[in-house]
């Protein structure tokens, strides 16, 4: 995976800074997107494995993303399809959109709770951890009875573990040491 990162992350990079300098950064997005769940589709996938030439590979998905990518965004394809790189597309999205939320000062927190929040306890997180964060933070709710009761946080390299399941789990582990 770190490899596939090493050879992603310089198109997300370019693509990011062209963005950026031309005041795009949505647009971009949508672009990168869409061509990343084309280079998931089945089919799709099947002929990038394959040994077809870059040009005929350009040409292919090109056709396919008509219409959804702008000259631009079709000169990356082509850049990437000469380079044997189209099979990273998913990554490069993944990376542009974190590359994007650091320049917008945001980041996306995931809760997770045992029964569903009301809108002053998401309000409440929200506010805590764009505090603590000091970035503006979107949060991605989710169910798990599974918890007991409490939630649990994360949000890129923190994780808050207030749920009950994680305190007994944590004191299983103290009584077998």
């Amino acid at each position: 995976m770190s490899e596939l990162t090493t050879i992603a992350r310089p198109y997300a990079k370019a693509a990011f800074d062209f963005a950026v300098e031309k005041g795009n950064t949505e647009t971009w997005a949508e672009m990168l997107f869409f061509a990343a769940q084309v280079a998931q589709n089945e089919s799709v996938a099947q002929l990038l494995k394959g040994d077809r030439a870059g040009a005929e590979l350009t040409e292919m998905f090109l056709t396919v993303c008509e219409g959804q990518l702008d000259e631009n965004g079709q000169n990356l394809i082509k850049v990437m399809a000469e380079n044997g790189r189209l099979s990273v597309l998913p990554l490069v999205s993944e990376l542009y959109l974190g590359l994007v939320a650091e320049f917008k000062q945001e980041v996306e927190a995931k809760v997770v709770s045992a029964t569903e929040l009301t809108k002053g306890q998401e309000a409440d997180i929200i506010a805590s951890l764009e505090k603590r964060l000091a970035r503006k933070v979107k949060l991605n709710c989710s169910v798990d009875k599974s918890l007991i009761a409490g939630l649990v946080i994360t949000a890129g390299d923190l994780v808050i573990d207030g749920s009950v399941r994680g305190k007994i789990d944590r004191l299983a582990d103290s009584l077998q040491s």
